[in-house]
């Protein structure tokens, strides 16, 4: 069930979770195919990442947020910060791994963790906000 307009941050959090899971089986799957195919890893995953961000656009948009997904606003600002939120993951993972003495897997999880709640919160505060209309006054 989708939580309605004026629900708050967290009443998006399942569907959102949702939304970047099923993007996350694109972005992975679509590595899968591609990189025996492009030969390249940074080629394939590039393109799988792109790929998985305009299937969780779409799926956020329709899905989550209730809002048109045809705005090319809105698009831009989502892949702006799922890029951003793509260096969160790679940063935190990095940061991790080379200063506490954890298993580069568990590092990712946390990179991972992060960068989704960064993005969850960008998404539901700036590209998707709700735009309030001033009420009059009597």
């Amino acid at each position: 069930m989708r939580p309605p307009a004026s629900a708050g941050t967290l009443a998006y959090a399942p569907g959102y979770a949702l939304a970047a899971g099923l993007a996350a089986v694109v972005d992975i799957g679509g590595f899968h195919l591609l990189a025996p195919r492009l030969g390249q890893v940074l080629p394939a995953a590039a393109l799988s990442f792109v790929m998985a961000a305009i299937v969780n656009y779409g799926l956020s948009s329709v899905w989550v947020y209730r809002q048109d997904w045809r705005c090319l606003r809105r698009a831009a600002l989502f892949l702006l910060f799922a890029c951003l939120g793509l260096s969160i993951n790679a940063g935190v993972t990095w940061l991790l791994a080379s200063t506490l003495p954890v298993h580069a897997t568990l590092a990712k999880m946390g990179g991972v963790a992060t960068a989704f709640s960064f993005n969850f919160l960008v998404n539901t505060r700036l590209v998707f906000a709700r735009r309030r209309v001033p009420q009059a006054s009597p």
